[in-house]
C-alpha cells in the first residue's frame, strides 16, 4: 500500500503530466506537420529552436520560463494583467514546464510518422475532390496515427519525470507542485527516509515502464488496424 505522501505525489504527477500532453497535443501535431510538409526561410532555425529543450540543462529552461512568465515577464505580466493568471510556483506552472520539455520528443515522433506517409495516398484524395483539410483528416492524420500515439505517450513519460525545470520555475511546494521527482529529491535530502526515497524511486521505475510499454503496444496496434485496413 501507498503511504499519504506518495499517493500525493502520484496523483499530482498523473494530473500535471496528463495536462501537459493535453496542452502541447494539437500544437505538436501543427509544428509536426509544418516542419514535415513545408520548406520556407528560417525552418532550420525553428527546428533547432524546438529542440533545444533536449540539450539544454532544465534549470536553464526552468529559468528561461521564469523570465517570461514570471510577474516581471513579458508575458508573465500580460497573463496577469488580462487574465490575472500567475504561473510560478503553482501546479500550473509545472505542467507548463513539463509540456515544454516534452514537446521536442512529441513534435519528433509526430513528424517522422508524417514523412512516412505516402504521399500518393494523399494526392489521390485530393484528385477526387478532397481539400487540404479534408485530406489531412480522413488521410493524413489516421495514418499519422501511430507516431502520434508513440509521441504522446513519450511526452507523458517525459513530464513525468521532469525535475530541473519544474523545480525552478514552480519550486518544490508539497500538496501543489511536488511530484514525484521532487518528493524523491525531499526525502534524499532528509535524513532517516532512505525507505521512504527507495519506495518512490520504485514507484517512478513502475510508471515510467508502464508509459513505454503502453506506447509500444498502443504504437504497433495502430499498425496493426492500418494494415488491416489497406490489406
Amino acid at each position: 500500500m501507498l503511504t499519504p505522501l506518495e499517493w500525493e505525489a502520484l496523483a499530482l504527477s498523473l494530473r500535471i503530466s496528463g495536462i501537459a500532453v493535453a496542452a502541447i497535443l494539437v500544437p505538436g501535431i501543427a509544428v509536426a506537420y509544418l516542419l514535415a510538409r513545408f520548406d520556407f526561410p528560417g525552418k532550420t532555425l525553428l527546428d533547432g529552436i524546438l529542440h533545444l529543450p533536449l540539450v539544454l540543462p532544465p534549470v536553464v529552461v526552468g529559468y528561461l520560463l521564469l523570465v517570461a512568465l514570471g510577474r516581471q515577464g513579458p508575458l508573465g505580466q500580460w497573463l496577469h494583467a488580462q487574465f490575472g493568471v500567475s504561473l510560478p510556483f503553482t501546479w500550473e506552472g509545472a505542467a507548463v514546464a513539463g509540456g515544454v520539455m516534452a514537446f521536442p520528443l512529441l513534435v519528433r515522433a509526430v513528424r517522422l510518422s508524417l514523412e512516412a506517409v505516402d504521399r500518393k495516398l494523399e494526392d489521390a484524395a485530393r484528385t477526387l475532390g478532397a481539400g487540404r483539410w479534408k485530406t489531412f483528416i480522413t488521410v493524413t492524420l489516421p495514418l499519422t496515427l501511430p507516431g502520434i500515439l508513440t509521441g504522446g505517450v513519450l511526452a507523458f513519460a517525459r513530464s513525468l519525470s521532469e525535475f530541473g525545470a519544474t523545480i525552478t520555475f514552480a519550486s518544490n511546494i508539497p500538496g501543489e507542485t511536488r511530484t514525484l521527482p521532487l518528493a524523491l529529491y525531499s526525502l534524499v535530502q532528509t535524513p532517516g527516509q532512505e525507505a521512504a526515497a527507495a519506495r518512490l524511486c520504485v514507484i517512478s521505475v513502475v510508471v515510467a515502464l508502464i508509459a513505454l510499454v503502453a506506447s509500444e503496444w498502443l504504437a504497433r496496434r495502430a499498425r496493426q488496424r492500418l494494415e488491416g485496413r489497406h490489406a
